[in-house]
């Protein structure tokens, strides 16, 4: 299915944009509400930086006194100084650590929310080309990868910067030309790391592309596992996964590589720089310009200005990682729904359903070859009105576009021309979220929880009493089933646990709870045997009672009971009218379908 062209996501940039704009957009967006604990993580990192630069020194004092034979309670309130705020460094840093994976987590689970939310509201056509498991990838694969980004990127860097400051500062102290040295070389490492960086980016999201197909691959094959056993499948489907896992490891591989340079050239850069250093302070030490404290002092503060690179290293990593999902979530929440979001609300009781010249494709003119120009619709020019409080049973062949019909009153796709109105109100001016409390859709596999029953019934809504649930059961026959389960209401229903017939009867129960005005029930009687297609039917009755229903059915005996009969071909409307008038008529394709259908139950009891 081709997609039309407004509505498909846009393809990754060949050349990822950068990410410094996004990353503080983000960051304001999602740190901004947890600030006290932003703050308290910067005082934790900051209050370590400081004792960290001030160790050296008394180190350098130690060895110094112990070199002049200093009193052994000197040396010894030296030693106990150092331990204790060694011991302060490792307790301040455990506390960062803590309180930044508390900010990563909370911050990444608002994004985590957001997204989600973002993509419940999406079209109908970006989910038909996106699996769910490529979607958990995103939801959760790239949010994840985001996590040190929230956590403590802002306040390492900032820390590591102050930290490499303060070391060079003491190096200037020593000796201006070394501490000119180090400043130079300090300054081309960084500026050789920052200009590799972003070879990285790419990388990585395509990484995280192939990740997602493989979480997508894994999904689709496991949800259609009795097909593939019963096929005999499982070899393809091995081989297949293989293929997927194989492409995600070279694109991890490279991406790993590509990321690594930055740590290469670092681990490079720092042994000249190493070299330099010691070499100055053998020769300080040995023309005797300086201690043997300070020119161990020398390499001690070389070493602190070696953590704070390889910090900003690191997280100039992460920051490649997070620029690549980054993109990828940006792309996402770039994405909005071309279903114009309306403002009216419909009244209770049931509605009144028109269809006025309503043409629908899932492709457009320019995506179909040919001469037809209306090849593409699925529906065509499509006019009827029901009646409140009727039912019309919706008969046609397989493709004759009686599901595309019920997309567009449920409103997961528009028209392409015509107005499809509920109660004369045009479903494009009405809220979404209020359109489809008031209409409600029970498909032929009804989508069970692991979670209890009034869970299953009230989507996991806390506000509907007990009462009103049990009595939704009462009504679709199923209250003697609920009083046998231990728990009853708050019973686990294990997904499989119930027989299909039981499955649309908790569905019916769902949509008496949700008191809909208008009911699309798809072919709920195809696979359930006589006694339970009785039950079925009775249940059917009390469901549609004062409420207005369009019922998809291939068995004639579905909509034996329906007011009025609507038949469909090839996307037109072939015949609509009263179920009575077009079942005397002869000449109706209604009564033609009851003729065949009474011909071939004699064939078979013959």
């Amino acid at each position: 299915m081709t997609l039309p062209a407004h509505t498909r996501p846009p393809r990754p940039p060949s050349t990822p944009p950068s990410s410094s704009g996004a990353a503080l957009a983000v960051l304001g967006r999602y740190l901004g509400p947890l600030w006290p604990r932003v703050l308290l993580l910067a005082v934790l990192l900051l209050s370590s930086i400081g004792l960290s630069l001030y160790l050296p020194q008394l180190l350098a004092t130690f060895l110094d006194t112990a070199q002049q034979r200093g009193s052994l309670s000197t040396l010894t309130r030296l030693a106990l100084t150092y331990i204790g705020i060694a011991v302060g460094v490792q307790l301040l840093s455990a506390g960062a650590t803590y309180i930044g994976a508390d900010v990563g987590w909370a911050a990444t689970n608002r994004l985590r929310l957001d997204l989600t939310t973002h993509l419940l509201n999406l079209d109908m056509s970006f989910h038909k080309e996106r699996t769910p498991g490529e979607l958990i990838e995103r939801v959760d694969g790239d949010v994840t990868a985001l996590s040190n980004f929230f956590s403590q990127f802002a306040v390492r860097v900032f820390g590591a910067g102050l930290l490499l400051l303060g070391a060079l500062v003491m190096f200037w102290r020593e000796e201006w030309w070394l501490g000119l040295f180090v400043t130079s070389f300090a300054g081309i490492t960084l500026y050789a790391m920052n200009r590799v960086r972003q070879i990285g980016v790419e990388p990585t999201r395509q990484e995280r592309e192939a990740s997602a197909r493989l979480f997508g691959f894994v999904e689709e094959r496991l949800t259609g596992l009795d097909d593939v056993r019963a096929l005999g499948g499982g070899p393809y489907t091995l081989t297949r996964f293989l293929g997927v896992q194989r492409t995600y490891f070279w694109k991890a591989y490279q991406a790993w590589i590509k990321r690594s340079a930055v740590w290469q050239l670092s681990m490079l850069l720092f042994s000249v720089g190493y070299v330099g250093v010691i070499a100055a302070a053998v020769g300080l030490y040995t023309a005797g310009v300086v201690s043997i404290g300070t020119a161990f002092l020398l390499y001690q503060y070389m070493s602190l200005v070696e953590e704070p690179i390889d910090q900003l290293t690191q997280q100039l990593q992460d920051l490649q990682k997070a620029g690549a999902s980054l993109i990828r979530v940006g792309e996402l929440l770039n994405l909005h729904s071309h279903l114009q979001q309306g403002t009216q609300t419909l009244p209770g009781g049931a509605l009144e359903l028109t269809f006025d010249h309503v043409s629908f494709g899932y492709e457009t003119p320019e995506d179909t070859d040919g001469p037809d120009p209306d090849a593409h619709l699925v529906l065509r020019d499509l006019s009827f009105t029901l009646q409140p409080g009727h039912t019309v049973g919706l008969l046609g062949r397989t493709g004759s576009g009686k599901t595309s019909l019920t997309r567009l009153v449920s409103r997961l796709y528009d028209p392409l021309q015509g107005q499809v109105r509920l109660n004369g109100v045009p479903t494009t001016d009405l809220d979404l979220h209020a359109l489809r409390r008031r209409v409600a859709v029970v498909t032929q596999d009804v989508q069970l929880f692991q979670a209890s029953v009034r869970d299953n019934l009230t989507f996991f809504d806390p506000g509907v009493p007990d009462d009103r649930v049990r009595a939704a059961l009462d009504e679709v026959g199923l209250l003697p089933w609920l009083d046998s389960l231990d728990d009853g209401l708050h019973s686990q229903l294990p997904v499989g646990s119930l027989s299909a017939g039981e499955s649309q009867l908790l569905a019916f129960a769902r949509v008496m709870l949700q008191d809909p005005g208008l009911i699309v029930l798809d072919e709920p009687s195809s696979r359930l045997d006589p006694a339970t297609e009785g039950r079925l039917t009775a249940a059917m009755g009390r469901l549609l009672q004062g409420r207005t229903a369009i019922v998809i059915a291939h068995r004639l005996d579905t909509v034996a009971r329906a007011h009025d009969i609507l038949v469909l071909g090839a996307g037109r409307v072939l015949e609509y009218g009263s179920r009575a008038a077009l079942a005397r008529d002869p000449r109706s394709e209604y009564s033609r379908l009851l003729t065949a259908g009474r011909e071939v139950q004699e064939e078979v009891l013959a």
